[in-house]
């Protein structure tokens, strides 16, 4: 079975790009959607377009076939917010574009040109089964940043990547405004709550006066607020036409934001983090506001998240809002790649006395189809559902368990290498012999028989 997907993927490696039907068939269909798994399911995509997922799914004729049977068949994975493409190593400031400490913009800031396609980590995460990601600016160390740092609320302009190889790395530019609230922001704007609102109404009232007359509009003084850039970007969020992505923890911080549609009834507002969330989940479902948080947080290490529980996305989703699943507040590193383990143990949670958790499509659509929905996304990404792009991950097993691995990624209908940097080091590594290995490695007592792999510092 192996060697039949094999050869069905060679072809379509170093078949030339052409107009061409492709039909998945006899897999486990999981399509991301919140539906459950379609046992003997077909895939059909033309081109970069899902045209058909599901059952008794009729192939068209002159259609390329791969067997998938004994495999699963599922949408590629959506990192909810993450740092891909800005950072390889984060105490390198060479390679690290998540934050800007002595800029003086903020809101202007767009990440979109800095991301690297080719970064080792986008390798390792594609690998793993993500095919998008929503990425945004950092925070934390502008927060934490010397008195002499530029510090803002707004951080910038967050933006959706492709991570697939031959493909536009930016799926959408400027997708969000991410802003802080609870203590970060009350640490960026002075040391306290009240602070940071007065610091959003401000630059918001700012955004309106220059979107009434730009030409009037100072916006570069020394002592201004926000830059001119800064106004116009902000005034998109003011209008409702860039989503506001607002990072609150505590259950009263929830609150306060859901509270701001009131001020601007325009506004298109997405929660992040809400540890809290489980406390307030039927005031952000009636506020039709959407989360993204973490799904295996319940230790209280900070003020703001002493309510922190892991039936927490559970109590969101039973409420009606829509969840969508993220490594923020985890432990570092954040490996997107591990967002099934999360939604894995969701699903097993539901079943324990007391705790409350997802069923299986719940919790595939919580790391697939609702993060794309949160930014208004879901009808381009995230699902196998017919006009969908057709990012699609065969799996030699259940996908939310942590011991399945990918053996074909598809993004935008175009075959993906499943390996990486770290699995050619792995590779290379795992059984060592005369030949591989760099000249600083050499052997002991002459190499006559057993090898003995010594690090020499000379060179």
């Amino acid at each position: 079975m192996r060697s039949i997907l094999a050869t069905s993927l060679m072809v379509l490696l170093v078949a030339p790009v052409l107009a061409q039907t492709t039909a998945i068939v006899g897999g486990t269909v999981a399509i991301g959607d919140g539906s459950q798994p379609i046992e003997q399911g077909t895939v059909v995509f033309r081109d970069s377009r899902i045209v058909a997922a599901g059952a008794g799914i009729v192939v068209p004729p002159g259609a390329k076939v791969i067997d998938a049977r004994g495999k699963w068949v599922a949408a590629g994975m959506v990192a909810g917010f993450s740092n891909l493409g800005l950072l390889d190593i984060e105490e390198v400031s060479n390679s690290n574009d998540t934050h800007a400490m002595k800029s003086s913009f903020g809101a202007a800031i767009d990440v979109a040109p800095a991301i690297n396609p080719a970064s080792a980590v986008v390798a390792m995460e594609r690998a793993g089964g993500i095919t998008r990601a929503i990425v945004s600016p950092s925070s934390m160390e502008s927060i934490f940043a010397s008195p002499t740092a530029m510090q803002s609320i707004f951080m910038g302009q967050g933006a959706v990547i492709d991570l697939g190889i031959g493909s536009p790395p930016i799926t959408r530019a400027r997708a969000f405004q991410y802003v802080e609230l609870g203590e970060n922001g009350a640490r960026a704007a002075g040391g306290s709550r009240p602070a940071a609102y007065a610091a959003l109404h401000d630059s918001f009232s700012e955004a309106q006066d220059y979107d009434r007359s730009p030409r009037s509009f100072d916006g570069r003084g020394k002592d201004s607020l926000i830059k001119r850039p800064d106004a116009a970007a902000l005034m998109r969020v003011v209008d409702g036409k860039t989503p506001l992505l607002v990072h609150v923890e505590r259950a009263s911080d929830i609150l306060s934001a859901l509270a701001l549609q009131k001020e601007y009834p325009h506004l298109n507002l997405v929660l992040v983090g809400a540890a809290e969330g489980w406390m307030v989940a039927k005031s952000i479902a009636a506020a039709h506001v959407p989360v993204i948080t973490a799904g295996l947080i319940d230790l209280p290490e900070a003020f703001e998240r002493l309510a922190a529980t892991e039936s927490n996305v559970g109590l969101l989703e039973k409420a009606g809002v829509v969840v969508a699943l993220s490594t923020i507040n985890m432990t570092e590193p954040e490996q997107q790649r591990r967002l099934n383990q999360q939604a894995g143990n969701l699903v097993a949670i539901a079943q324990m006395p007391g705790m409350t958790g997802l069923d299986w499509g719940q919790a595939f659509a919580a790391i697939t189809s609702r993060p794309a929905q949160a930014l208004g996304m879901d009808a381009q990404i995230g699902s196998l559902r017919p006009g969908r792009q057709a990012d699609i991950v065969i799996w030699d097993g259940d996908p939310l368990e942590l011991t399945s691995a990918p053996v074909a990624i598809f993004i935008d209908g175009q075959p993906q290498p499943t390996t990486s940097r770290q699995t050619e080091l792995v590779h290379r590594y795992m059984n060592p012999v005369r030949g591989n290995l760099p000249k600083a490695y050499e052997c002991r007592g002459g190499c006559a028989g057993p090898v003995e792999i010594t690090h020499d510092a000379g060179p």
